[in-house]
């Protein structure tokens, strides 16, 4: 009887611990399978951020390529500029020089218009001091023209206000309205630029019937 006994407790205890086995291999299997579902679970997100990141990584480079382009066309630009400025410096390197020299043409050209043809035959040191001056304008004038300093026409010909400037305007009997009568100051090109504008006098039309 004894020995049945414990043969039964034995064979219970047997149990007890094949039990116990079993839900251990049972609780790590759903453990193992958690982990799985977990690492399942996490692929797609991580896929999703590396994307993000890619797409993140991509958007910089297009940024940087767009700065990279327009710093290139902008330090073009430039050298494009200042090679426009360096031929425009070295094609009018003569201007402020010429402007200088236009009112002494003017005082020249003055001094002889107030000598009368009497005076020259009456006065032989002033006619020959009048022939002085006249060598000296005549030099200038060939310096001017030799380096592109042209004087504008403006006399009897249309006002133009891009290269003349007005200082008054009266009645005239033969000059039609709007063209210029006389000149106070010649005006002068040099090469294709302005260099001074021509002060005129502009015809109104004829004087009012009275």
């Amino acid at each position: 009887m004894s020995g049945n006994t414990k043969d039964n407790k034995q064979e219970l205890q047997e149990e007890m611990e094949v039990t116990g086995d079993v839900e251990e291999t049972v609780a790590t299997g759903k453990g193992e399978v958690a982990d799985d579902e977990n690492q399942v679970e996490a692929g797609p997100t991580e896929e999703r951020n590396v994307e993000a990141e890619l797409a993140t990584a991509l958007d910089e480079v297009v940024s940087l390529k767009d700065r990279m382009l327009r710093l290139a066309a902008d330090s073009e630009n430039f050298k494009k500029r200042m090679e426009r400025e360096r031929v425009a410096g070295l094609k009018y390197a003569g201007e402020q020089i010429f402007r200088e020299m236009l009112p002494v043409v003017d005082n020249l050209e003055r001094a002889i218009g107030q000598i009368s043809t009497d005076m020259l035959a009456t006065d032989k040191n002033l006619a020959a001091l009048h022939e002085g001056v006249q060598l000296t304008l005549k030099s200038l004038v060939t310096i001017l023209d030799k380096f592109e300093v042209k004087p504008i026409d403006s006399v009897g010909l249309p006002f133009d206000p891009n290269r003349q400037e007005a200082l008054t305007m009266e009645p005239h009997e033969t000059v039609p309205a709007s063209h210029v009568v006389s000149e106070f100051e010649k005006g002068y090109f040099y090469k294709d630029r302005l260099l001074r504008p021509a002060r005129v006098i502009v015809s109104s039309g004829k004087p009012a019937a009275q």
